[in-house]
């Protein structure tokens, strides 16, 4: 297949295909009839304060049964294969979002728009402390989000939403239940949801837990060694929250403690356990003035203010085989948010904000190949939208200031150096415009074009800056560079999207120039480490670029009966990037995909039968390998039913059908051949909503 993601052939081959749509909406157990006039999706409120319907930068939303179908062990697994995104795969319990080949700290990891404090940007075998059975609902911004949430957005932003602190009045008691069972990890899963309140109060409380065996995989070898199981790969997690919120006229405030613990295997050491803790107290709130009320207590500028101030501790511990602890990761962070809406000014409304967060980081142990360091930063954003008719077009700024201590070397092994500080001043600046050429008497429905031009820049992180150790997740010894510059881009994105009564396509095409990107590059050096000769790999700065697109859309097919209708869905991306300096390409980048699935309803009833194809990945650095493609084909099944007043569902989901033999081309090289995807597997659930 050819290289060049741009070719006539590639765009022809993806004009052919139409995909279902990934805004989707939960549905009621009366709602599930089929309703020509319902609309498709939801406002996307990460990254868009203003609530608007229209949003120039490509998004997508899952929440509701979408959700519950989708959802996996992790973040990354529940969304891998939506538009543009991967997963930083490093077997079933490790598996950070990837967004447009960026990963890492280039991707903005939040909790109801707040930081999320742990350690999972910081190597690939550290998971993020979430169980997706709690999350109401999953935002996704693809394309640099900086302007709102900082330059650790370049590459896009990824927020979990939950209801853990209420934002509205609750009718008495409701809540969800949910036991799932089955899959290639013979899994055992469980969820309880209650939600209750009274006059001007509102309370939430939530469990979970999972547990897993192994990873079963079609038979492979690796390190000489036949098996169709993942070696160390199984797990046992735990989290609850408890959270309530007093509610008036013109808002709420509230508060939430959780606290998450998740004991799983590494897979590239088969004798190491990891157990990993966090606990998080969450305080927020909301004041509308144009809500009913006095006015006399209502500013002449102010139309809302919320904040939010988050407080979390993180602990990870690398327990070996003998029960010794080799190495204890720790992070204790702070956040505050604040977003003051003003009011509109003729056809101009905009949002002012403050961002703080300040983080401690310590690493004690065998593979501690960073100091402890300190991280604070402050930021000042602004961002104003003005509309006309079928124009729009929104403006921005933000400013920050970071700042990182290391406190240098604490033992007699000089690793790290003196104690230090670095200062940087880091500032973004965005234009973005949608234009509905065409339109009709729904304003969700026509044609209209988006663009989004953007400026970002991303002070290194601690680790990028003073790293000095054995890596044992990348197989590496990594070095830092204290003197490393801020990481400055430069993108464009260009969108098309038409919407119908039940058709859709969009189209998205994007270039992210780097004048200094930070990457982790070979020396060619070998370094003796106890005996084991390991690669020598340092952080410095570089020219890049990243450019691709993403297709996607939906046909409706001629209806088979009164009560039932049938979608041919499908999509298209591709991604490719490039170190300008050696001209190499970047590392882990997923491989051109391409998804074609048939979607049923049929009353209560739903089905899904996909077929998923990734191409051969050849384009990679000098020192890793090329990944086979490979085709897999999935099927879900759903019915929606009533039982004692009680909605509920339930589903069956098969996955990898022909048992097929596949590699992520996401995953660092380490991990690649000791962990296949999943096998062939039926995963089962049910779900009441009460």
């Amino acid at each position: 297949m050819s290289s060049n993601i741009f070719s006539p052939r590639a765009l022809a081959l993806g004009a052919s295909l139409l995909c279902l749509p990934l805004i989707c909406k939960a549905q009621s157990i009366e709602a599930v009839q089929p309703d020509a006039n319902e609309k498709l999706g939801r406002v996307v409120l990460t990254g868009n304060p203003l609530r608007n319907q229209d949003l120039a930068q490509p998004s997508n939303m899952l929440e509701g049964d979408a959700l519950i179908l989708r959802r996996g062990a992790t973040l990354g697994e529940t969304l891998d294969g939506l538009p543009g995104l991967s997963s930083s795969y490093f077997g079933p319990n490790s598996n950070r979002p990837t967004i447009r080949g960026l990963d890492g700290d280039r991707v903005r990891m939040l909790s109801n728009s707040g930081a999320s404090v742990d350690a999972s940007s910081l190597s690939f075998d550290h998971a993020v402390p979430l169980d997706p059975l709690v999350i109401e609902r999953i935002e996704v911004l693809r394309g640099a989000s900086a302007l709102l949430y900082g330059g650790n957005a370049i590459g896009g932003v990824v927020n979990t939403i939950d209801n853990r602190i209420p934002r509205q009045a609750q009718a008495g008691l409701r809540g969800a239940a949910e036991l799932r069972l089955g899959g290639a990890a013979d899994e055992r899963n469980g969820a309880l949801l209650l939600e209750g309140g009274g006059s001007g109060f509102a309370w939430h409380a939530d469990a979970s837990a999972r547990r897993a065996s192994d990873l079963r995989v079609p038979g492979f070898t690796a390190d000489g060694l036949t098996s169709n199981r993942v070696r160390n790969s199984a797990s046992d997690s735990q989290g609850g929250s408890i959270g309530g919120a007093i509610l008036f006229a013109n808002g709420y405030a509230g508060l939430a403690v959780d606290e998450s613990r998740n004991d799983y295997g590494v897979t590239v050491e088969p004798d190491v356990m990891v157990q990993m803790q966090r606990q998080r107290l969450t305080a927020a709130g909301e004041w509308r003035f144009d809500a009913p009320g006095k006015s006399a207590a209502k500013p002449a500028f102010l139309q809302r203010l919320s904040w939010r101030l988050g407080s979390s501790r993180y602990q990870h511990r690398e327990v070996e085989g003998t029960g010794e602890v080799g190495t204890i990761f720790k992070s204790q962070g702070k956040d505050l948010r604040v977003e003051m809406e003003h009011v509109k000014l003729g056809p101009v409304q905009g949002v002012i904000g403050l961002q703080w967060e300040a983080s401690d980081f310590s690493a004690l142990g065998a593979e501690a190949l960073v100091p402890g360091t300190s991280t604070q930063s402050g930021a000042l954003f602004l961002l104003e939208q003005f509309a006309s008719g079928p124009l729009m077009l929104s403006a921005g700024a933000r400013l920050e200031s970071v700042r990182i201590k290391s406190d240098g070397d604490q033992s007699s092994e000089l690793r790290f150096g003196a104690p230090s500080s670095r200062s940087f001043s880091p500032h973004s600046f965005s234009l973005s415009g949608s234009y509905k050429l065409a339109g009709e008497a729904d304003a969700a429905k026509g044609l209209s074009l988006t663009a989004n031009l953007n400026s970002t820049e991303r002070a290194p992180m601690f680790y990028e800056l003073h790293a000095n150790g054995v890596h044992v997740a990348s197989g590496a010894f990594e070095r830092g560079d204290a003197n490393l510059g801020k990481e400055r881009a430069h993108g464009v994105d260009l969108g098309l999207v038409w919407q119908g009564a039940e058709q859709m396509l969009r189209l998205n095409v994007f270039r992210t120039q780097f004048a200094s990107y930070i990457a982790l590059d070979a020396t060619g050096v070998q370094i003796d480490v106890d005996g084991e000769s390991l690669p020598e790999y340092l952080f410095k700065s570089v020219s890049a670029s990243m450019h691709g697109f993403e297709l996607e859309g939906r046909l409706a097919l001629p209806r088979f009966s009164s009560g039932g209708k049938l979608s041919l869905t499908g999509q298209l991306d591709a991604v490719r990037g490039e170190n300008r300096d050696t001209g190499e390409a970047l590392p882990r980048l997923a491989p051109l995909r391409v998804r074609v699935g048939l979607d049923a309803q049929y009353g209560l009833w739903s089905g899904l039968l996909e077929l998923r194809m990734a191409a051969r990945q050849q384009r990679v650095p000098l020192l890793d390998k090329p990944t086979a493609g490979y085709g897999i084909v999935k099927l879900s099944l759903a019915r929606q039913f009533r039982i004692a007043g009680t909605d509920g569902l339930w589903y069956l989901r098969l996955d990898n059908l022909g048992n097929k033999l596949a590699y992520s081309a996401s995953s660092v090289a380490t991990i690649r051949d000791l962990s296949p995807l999943a096998g062939r597997s039926a995963h089962m659930g049910v779900q009441l909503r009460f």
